[in-house]
């Protein structure tokens, strides 16, 4: 059996949205506890306790025991809606559950032993793809995380999910392909210092001869305009004579 997170919980008698809003005034939550073929219990909660709950990690993965008037409700998180603006919690849906439900849950992955990853260790970068994975379980089954070994790969080696242990009792809603979790990639090359150095070099050489043709041209444009000076006072000379 899954160990439960519990969260204290009040009744509350109204309902609607003047009675949800009237709750949020006084500083609380509406909620509302639902299912396995039970009436709903209408609830309210402590906003910084759900708040800590809700930055967790799994929140719509976790069994809670919500403890209302001295009953204890064991629930599943499966819906919360949040202020547009504030993105605070402003209600949220819980589900019971029996010994006998099937559940479609998101299950965070972990990524152990990278330190003895020789594709790591040569520059190579772990590439997740799925950082979750979506499990078919009971809720008393449901795992904190799926486990994924990366030590002993290569650069260009993948993990699958046919390399992941499962826990008894739990599959994956995809079923007809064997999905890659994550991959080893090859590190972004990056020009060297030696190659950043001749492309520097290789400019100033351009700027260079850039500003010898400069000169040249104007040298050459300055021996024309001699040539030309010298022309027109011979022919002075020579009309004089």
């Amino acid at each position: 059996m899954s160990q439960a997170t519990s969260m204290n919980a009040e009744e509350r008698a109204r309902v609607g949205k003047g009675a949800s809003r009237a709750i949020r005034n006084a500083g609380r939550v509406p909620a509302v506890i639902y299912g396995d073929k039970q009436t709903p219990v209408m609830i309210s909660l402590d906003p910084i306790e759900l708040k800590r709950q809700l930055h967790g990690p799994g929140f719509f993965a976790r069994v809670f025991e919500l403890k209302v008037n001295g009953d204890a409700h064991r629930v599943l998180a499966r819906d919360i809606q949040l202020d547009p603006v504030t993105d605070r919690p402003i209600h949220v849906d819980f589900m019971r559950f029996s010994a006998t439900t099937k559940l479609n849950v998101e299950v965070q992955m972990t990524f152990i032993n990278e330190e003895e990853c020789p594709g790591i260790k040569t520059g190579g970068v772990l590439n997740v793809v799925r950082r979750t994975i979506e499990l078919i379980c009971s809720a008393e089954n449901i795992p904190e995380t799926i486990i994924a070994d990366v030590a002993g790969l290569e650069i260009g080696d993948s993990v699958h999910i046919s390399d992941i242990k499962l826990p008894e009792g739990v599959q994956t809603t995809i079923t007809d392909r064997d999905f890659t979790v994550a991959t080893i990639a090859a590190p972004t090359l990056l020009p060297t210092i030696e190659e950043e150095e001749l492309e520097e070099g290789e400019e100033l050489e351009e700027g260079e001869e850039g500003e010898e043709g400069a000169e040249g041209e104007e040298g050459a444009e300055g021996e024309e305009g001699g040539d030309d000076a010298k022309s027109k006072s011979n022919s002075k000379s020579g009309s004089g004579g």
